[in-house]
């Protein structure tokens, strides 16, 4: 079983940088963030598999947004840098306990609660 609490999100112009956080209770095998604006889907941002530490991005997020993980606090964090309009959404972080930790939200049986990014021009 794995709890996620997500904190980080608010307002910023474009080019501004915001940090997101997920802290996780339990043993996580993999975590992630997925992003959602109103009426449509969630899309996957980016991922990290905890034992090897490798990552994935998105095209649409790479070279602007890093993944880091602190093992000692079991946290997550996204830095999100270069912010533009098109990624306003509500964040969420999200993790499972087994693979395949794909890039749809099918794949991750726990999630946070969701943290809103809003990016104006």
């Amino acid at each position: 079983q794995v709890q996620l609490v997500e904190s980080g999100g608010g307002s910023v112009q474009a080019g501004g940088s915001l940090r997101l956080s997920c802290a996780a209770s339990g043993y996580p095998y993999c975590m992630g963030w997925f992003r959602q604006v109103p009426g449509k889907g969630r899309d996957w941002v980016a991922r990290i598999y905890l034992a090897g530490g490798s990552k994935d991005y998105d095209d649409s997020v790479k070279g602007r947004f890093t993944l880091t993980h602190d093992y000692a606090k079991n946290t997550l964090y996204l830095q999100m840098n270069s912010l533009k309009p098109e990624d306003t959404a509500m964040y969420y972080c999200a993790a499972d306990v087994a693979p395949p930790c794909g890039t749809s939200s099918a794949s991750y049986n726990y999630w946070g609660q969701g943290t809103q990014v809003t990016v104006s021009s």
